[in-house]
This record gives C-alpha cells, sequence and structure tokens, in this order.
C-alpha cells in the first residue's frame, strides 16, 4: 500500500488527514465525448482543465457494455459472473423468434453480502453520498451510503431532466424549471456543507447524458447556432454534456471556497460506451451496448494533488473492477475481507511508482441479449446491439467468441484500435491461445451460460429479419 504522509488517527487507527474523494460518474458518456477527448462539437472546459491536471487514461473500459452490470462491477471489483448482474433487468431482451439460445435472467438486484467500496469508506471513518443515478437496488444506503438523493431502479429520469420527477428520493421538491443536472450539483454541494471534520465520499453518478436526450433549455440556442462539427453534432446532447461540465466547476469553485479542493481527489469516468444514435466514438467501432471498443472503453481520469503529476497520460489496460482496490488504497482502508476482488489497485500507476501493471488479461462475460437500435452499421449483426459473448483483452490483442455459432473475431489493437480486421484465421495460434484463456476464466468464476436452446426460436423468421435489415 501507498505511504503517505497523512497523520495517524488514534480514535480510528486511519490517517487524520486522509483525502476527500468526489467521483464523477456519468451514463453514456462515451468515449469522445469530452473536449479533451477529442469532440469537435461538445464543450467540456471543466472538465478538460481537471484531466490536465491529473492523470489520463487512454485505455480505460467499463466492466459491461450496458448500464447496470457495469455499475455492480465498479462498486463491487467484481466481474459479472461473480455478481449475476449481466443485463439491464431480468426479462429477455429482443425478438425471442430471433434468439438461438435459452434466456439467462441473471439478477438486477446487488446482493447485499457483497461489500462495496463505499462500506469501506463508511468503516474507515468516511462520510459518504450517492447523488443521482444509482440502479443496482431500491435503495443504495445499505450499501454503504449514508445519505441518498436520486438513486433507485431508475436507470433514467422517469420524467425527463426537467420535474417532475415521481418517486426518485430527494427531488419531489423540484421548482418547475430546475434542470435536474444543476439539482444534483446542488445537492451535492449540500451533502459536503453538512459533514462537519471528517473526510467524506461523495459519488456523483449523474443520470446525463442518459435518454431522453432533453436540452437544457438556455443552452439550446447557443448550439442551434454552432457550425457541426465532423464527429459530434448533437444539440441537445451537447446541452447535457454542458451542464455536466459546468457543475463540475461550480463544484471546484465551492471546494476551493471551503479550502478544501487541496485535499479532495477527483476521479471521472462513464459506465459505458456512448447512445449510438446520438454521439460517435470514432475511430473506435461500437456503441453502448456492442462489445466493440466503442461499447466498452470510456474516459477516465484522477486528479489528486500532491500524488499525481498533472499532464500525465496511461495507456495501460484498465477496467472498472479495479477503482474498488484503488479507492480502498486512497482511503488507506483495507480490502474486503472474504471477498474475491477482480481487480488491481491503480495506485502505484498514479503515484509514478510504476509506468506498468503486472501483465493479466481482462474479461467480459455477457450471457445474454441486447436488443438493436435503428443504428446497425458498428455491430456484429442489425438485429441486436450483443448476442450471448465473451471478451478478452490480453495485451494488444482482443478476441470476441460468440456463443450462439462458437464464432471468434480477434484484432490487433496496436495497428487496429477500430476493430476492423478479424484476424483469427491469419493468427490461430493466437486465437486458440486467447480461447483457452478465455475458457479457463469462465470456468474458475462460474460464469453463467446459456443451457439448451430457445424453442421460439426460428430460423426462417430470423433470416428473413436480417435480409430486410440489409437492403
Amino acid at each position: 500500500m501507498l505511504c503517505l504522509s497523512f497523520g495517524a488517527s488514534v480514535a480510528t487507527g486511519y490517517a487524520a488527514d486522509r483525502p476527500n474523494i468526489l467521483f464523477i460518474f456519468l451514463d453514456d458518456f462515451g468515449w469522445k465525448d469530452c473536449s479533451y477527448m477529442g469532440s469537435d462539437f461538445y464543450e467540456t472546459p471543466e472538465l478538460d482543465r481537471l484531466a490536465g491536471e491529473g492523470m489520463v487514461f487512454t485505455d480505460a473500459y467499463a466492466a459491461a457494455a450496458n448500464c447496470a452490470p457495469s455499475r455492480a462491477s465498479l462498486l463491487s471489483g467484481q466481474y459479472t459472473p461473480r455478481h449475476e448482474i449481466y443485463n439491464v433487468g431480468t426479462r429477455p431482451r429482443g425478438d425471442r423468434r430471433y434468439r438461438r439460445l435459452a434466456h439467462v435472467p441473471g439478477r438486477d438486484v446487488l446482493k447485499l453480502g457483497i461489500k462495496t467500496w463505499a462500506e469501506v469508506a463508511q468503516e474507515s471513518g468516511y462520510r459518504t453520498a450517492t447523488i443521482g443515478k444509482w440502479h443496482l437496488s431500491p435503495d443504495p444506503r445499505p450499501y454503504g451510503f449514508h445519505v441518498n438523493v436520486g438513486g433507485g431502479m431508475s436507470g433514467s429520469p422517469p420524467k425527463g431532466y426537467y420535474p417532475p420527477h415521481p418517486g426518485v428520493p430527494g427531488l419531489g421538491d423540484a421548482p418547475p424549471e430546475e434542470y435536474l443536472t444543476d439539482r444534483l450539483t446542488d445537492e451535492a454541494e449540500a451533502f459536503i456543507r453538512s459533514v462537519p471534520s471528517q473526510p467524506w465520499l461523495v459519488y456523483l453518478t449523474h443520470f446525463a447524458v442518459h435518454t431522453p436526450l432533453h436540452a437544457k433549455r438556455e443552452l439550446l440556442s447557443k448550439y442551434e447556432g454552432k457550425p457541426k462539427g465532423e464527429l459530434h453534432d448533437h444539440v441537445a446532447m451537447a446541452t447535457m454534456v454542458e451542464a455536466v461540465d459546468d457543475g463540475v466547476g461550480r463544484l471546484r469553485r465551492f471546494l476551493e471556497d471551503r479550502g478544501e479542493w487541496g485535499n479532495t481527489i477527483v476521479l471521472f469516468s462513464s459506465d459505458n460506451g456512448g447512445f449510438g444514435p446520438a454521439t460517435d466514438m470514432d475511430p473506435l467501432k461500437g456503441y453502448k451496448g456492442t462489445y466493440y471498443e466503442g461499447g466498452i472503453r470510456v474516459p477516465f481520469f484522477v486528479r489528486w494533488p500532491g500524488v499525481v503529476r498533472a499532464g500525465a497520460r496511461s495507456a495501460e489496460p484498465i477496467i472498472g473492477v479495479d477503482l474498488l482496490p484503488t479507492l480502498c488504497e486512497m482511503m488507506e482502508a483495507p480490502l474486503p475481507v472474504n471477498q474475491r476482488v477482480d481487480g488491481v489497485s491503480l495506485v502505484p500507476l498514479l503515484s509514478g511508482q510504476k509506468t506498468r501493471l503486472a501483465p493479466r488479461s481482462l474479461f467480459w462475460h455477457f450471457p445474454a441479449y441486447l436488443q438493436a437500435y435503428s443504428v446497425t452499421n458498428e455491430q456484429r449483426d442489425p438485429l441486436f446491439r450483443s448476442r450471448p459473448c465473451s471478451i478478452i483483452r490480453d495485451g494488444h490483442w482482443k478476441l470476441h467468441h460468440y456463443l450462439e455459432d462458437n464464432a471468434v473475431e480477434l484484432y490487433d489493437l496496436s495497428t487496429d484500435i477500430g476493430e476492423r480486421y478479424n484476424l483469427a484465421s491469419i493468427h490461430p495460434n493466437v486465437a486458440s491461445r486467447l480461447r483457452e484463456k478465455l475458457e479457463s476464466w469462465r470456468v474458475s468464476s462460474e460464469a453463467a451460460m446459456p443451457e439448451g436452446l430457445n424453442p421460439l426460436y426460428d430460423p426462417q423468421m430470423e433470416k428473413a429479419a436480417l435480409l430486410r435489415a440489409k437492403e
């Protein structure tokens, strides 16, 4: 564990001046949706400034390609087979006639026996709050949060970003013209004001930029009059992104005024790739719901005054399960006892002690189905964003294994970040080695696999639908 120059606390056994933690986590925010990552239409000056003061990870991944499983992995430090949340909800997705394999329901609630980094924070003397989207249970408080505003089972604002917000905790008093993203920033400030002396952890988990794509009204004319970018041009999305960024700047100034900015770690990321119909991750292929890079590679940076060198960058592949051990080390707190943690701490990279982590593979497992958007040119077939599959990234190699037809796709990300050229037949030894690693991991993690065929599957109907989609 990194030895930092914090004073010891006799009462708790932990450091008396441990850092505050502000974890800003967005929804459906793509790899290139920040200006610092390459957006030519969305404006994120505050996020860009923070990223420039910390370490940017260019090869950061969500642990799943859609909301709930990604968040479960982030909170638990576990890959999807361990917490068994594979999809949003447990019902089958997509037309039943086109699903060849039997349904794997999984879970839709994070098991209470799994300890989160928020619980570790509580036990370590932190005051904790989740502000915004939760999506893992009806109430996030039993998972380590003293305060919850906005968090429940809903994956998006029930009525949008303007009131009313029926059934959303803490938002029943929202005035008619209040924009949800602004309110969540207000709530984060209010929580921090309420903490008298102990360190705090705020999980500011914005609903933005998840659908519905409700523009912030005051910003509409600005983007309606702005020239379109070659990469991005969605006006409503741009206003939603700016609302988040404005809130980040407001929190910075608030903490500076309180004298807490110099002792606050800021982490920033997203739960999966961007929403395909509204944004673009080019040169990455795919978007939310696909297991191509555009569906799972996400923006990620850490600003940690006195520890992380400003302007640092890392191309080390990291993944959402790494957040639990990383936050534990930041808080100088122990890992959960008797709980398998799949991730590793990023503190050695952040502190400059190391430039590379020990060699390891990253894994994804999705034994379910997720129906397609109207956008179809960046997924494996036009009927589903993803069919049952498992994925491994090992160094610069990435292998997809599709469970319906046992097909594999092999990509060299060092030369083909856009996953255009399947090299499985050209490098059969590499494909075989990665396939064996993937299968060994599925066994060791007790990954749920579809058992048998779907009796409602109709190959002729599927064939006809595929032909229609290609017309």
